[in-house]
């Protein structure tokens, strides 16, 4: 069973994602918050497995909760997803540089946002269509840092190949094509980068295949 929160200060949109979850039986929700600080007590008192977190919430927003769950290491389980109406690359860049494993804007369709859900929970990330290479270029521009590749000193020179892919925005079926590998075997060079580089999900891996210089500035998507 995947446990949800949800984060939105408009209660009708709250019992509408609520009525829409439960009526899967594998979704629960365990609980809702209508303010930035309630969705932080409602996540250290519940530990969601993935928390749908609106931005523009009165007392702390989407962005400061969602920056508040994830420097706390008792939660690092707790995925986070952001749901809001506004699809603008502010929000989308200070979204993935806060933690969040997705982002979604609310027009999505509710088979979206279930399979968002559960895609999420089950260690993936997740945007809406077309915010992808938007989020990279984005990425690239905001880098005010040389870049730093001894980060990438645990990696071997296969999983800095896998690396180099996931931050041109590839699937794990996209890379297994241009490697040569099975889609089970990318997933898990994936899954090692991401504990070698204790990196939150597949998201974090993209900033960092940025900030090391793996990916350059114009190749995203290429």
């Amino acid at each position: 069973m995947i446990r949800v929160a949800v984060a939105d200060d408009q209660q009708l949109i709250r019992g509408g994602f609520r009525s829409l979850l439960d009526s899967e039986p594998d979704l629960e929700v365990v609980g809702e918050a209508g303010s930035g600080t309630e969705a932080v007590s409602l996540v250290r008192a519940t530990r969601p497995d993935v928390i749908l977190m609106d931005i523009r919430m009165p007392d702390g927003d989407g962005l400061w909760a969602t920056e508040q769950i994830t420097a706390d290491p008792e939660l690092a389980a707790t995925r986070i997803v952001i749901v809001t109406t506004f699809e603008l690359d502010e929000y989308v860049g200070r979204a993935i540089r806060a933690g969040a494993s997705g982002f979604l804007v609310k027009d999505t369709e509710p088979v979206e946002l279930i399979r968002a859900v559960r895609v999420v929970a089950g260690g993936d990330a997740l945007l809406s269509p077309g915010v992808t290479r938007r989020l990279l270029e984005r990425v690239s521009r905001d880098l005010t840092e040389a870049p730093d590749p001894a980060l990438l000193e645990p990696l071997t020179a296969r999983e800095r190949e896998v690396l180099a892919l996931v931050g041109e925005g590839l699937t794990n079926d996209e890379i297994g094509t241009r490697l040569f590998l099975s889609p089970l075997t990318a997933k898990t060079h994936v899954s090692r980068i991401m504990t070698k580089l204790a990196a939150r999900d597949r998201v974090r891996l993209v900033v960092i295949a940025y900030e090391t210089g793996l990916v350059a500035p114009g190749r995203a998507g290429a």
